[in-house]
């Protein structure tokens, strides 16, 4: 079959972002911090693609847009704990709100939701969404590991809700399960949900056996990028395909890169680029192409920035 038209060309890549995500502030201990989202940004300006990359300010998510995906106490815990300025407010050990963060959560969902129009309405090709806090250990009703609202799931409603789609995926490459995002979609069959992860790790969910709408693979620490490779090819393809989704979300954690002591997998810059290339086939053969991506992990800022420039050279064909 030959390839669709629209694939001659340079693909039209937006990166989502905005100043309030860098607002959002856990403390200097903490490892996710303003300087991830600094170091993309240095490295967008080193490998010469940030001007080849349609930049687009973040929008606030409606409310309507969370609750699609959380419940009104989920939000409530968040919103009505913001401190006063300079204080903070811990909802567990590692998930902190500081006076800035409830508006830093409703400027990465509504990234997220915004980065979806966009892609749906053909204005780009694909869209990635620099942004914190995180999302994809925020279940329906809590939040917890660094994250407050579960950014890809809220895309991911409000693709099938508003915009009528029947079939979407999800594909997290983040080193910790995105357990947030499997109990929201645990039981909705128009959602595939393929990811990896290292096991036993935070979170420490139990394995789960795979089925039509479940790829959710564990691999042991120190797996590197020969076998991750394959177990996207053995496990993630054949599902992918077979579920033909009308759209693929992409959790973009980079922890599992062997620099990143946050983990343990032994991952690389060619290997996100790999995983990006499979998942835009895909993309392209069922999707239209369309693809949005958020950040997830990455705490080792070099090769953070260094892989999501990898990543976006795939998405933007600028390799």
């Amino acid at each position: 079959m030959d390839e669709p038209a629209r694939k001659t060309r340079t693909m039209s890549t937006a990166i989502y972002s905005h100043p309030d995500c860098l607002r959002h502030d856990m403390g200097d201990w903490h490892p996710e911090s303003p300087s991830r989202l600094q170091a993309i940004d240095d490295q967008l300006i080193l490998a010469r693609i940030d001007g080849l990359l349609e930049q687009r300010s973040a929008p606030l998510a409606d409310l309507a847009d969370v609750l699609r995906n959380h419940t009104p106490g989920a939000v409530a815990l968040v919103r009505d704990h913001v401190p006063a300025e300079g204080d903070y407010y811990p909802l567990d050990g590692d998930t902190i709100l500081c006076h800035h963060s409830y508006q830093a959560a409703l400027r990465a969902a509504g990234a997220a939701v915004a980065a979806t129009d966009a892609v749906i309405a053909g204005e780009v090709d694909n869209a990635f969404c620099s942004i914190r806090p995180p999302g994809h250990h925020a279940t329906p009703t809590e939040a917890m590991g660094f994250c407050f609202f579960n950014n890809v799931a809220i895309a991911a409603r409000h693709a099938m809700e508003v915009h009528g789609l029947e079939r979407v995926a999800i594909v997290d490459f983040d080193v910790h399960h995105g357990n947030g995002t499997a109990d929201a979609f645990r039981n909705d069959p128009r959602v595939l949900m393929v990811s990896l992860f290292q096991h036993p790790f935070y979170p420490y969910s139990d394995p789960e056996p795979i089925t039509a709408t479940s790829v959710n693979v564990p691999v042991p620490a120190m797996c590197d990028g020969e076998a991750v490779r394959k177990l996207v090819t053995e496990l993630w393809l054949p599902a992918l395909h077979a579920h033909r989704p009308q759209m693929i979300f992409v959790s973009a954690g980079f922890d599992g890169h062997r620099e990143d002591d946050m983990g343990g997998i032994g991952l690389v810059e060619a290997d996100y680029a790999w995983i990006t290339r499979q998942v835009m086939a895909v993309a392209n053969q069922h999707a239209q192409g369309r693809i949005v991506s958020c950040l997830e992990g990455g705490y080792a800022l070099s090769a953070l920035g260094r892989s999501v420039v990898a990543h976006l050279k795939v998405l933007a064909e600028l390799e």
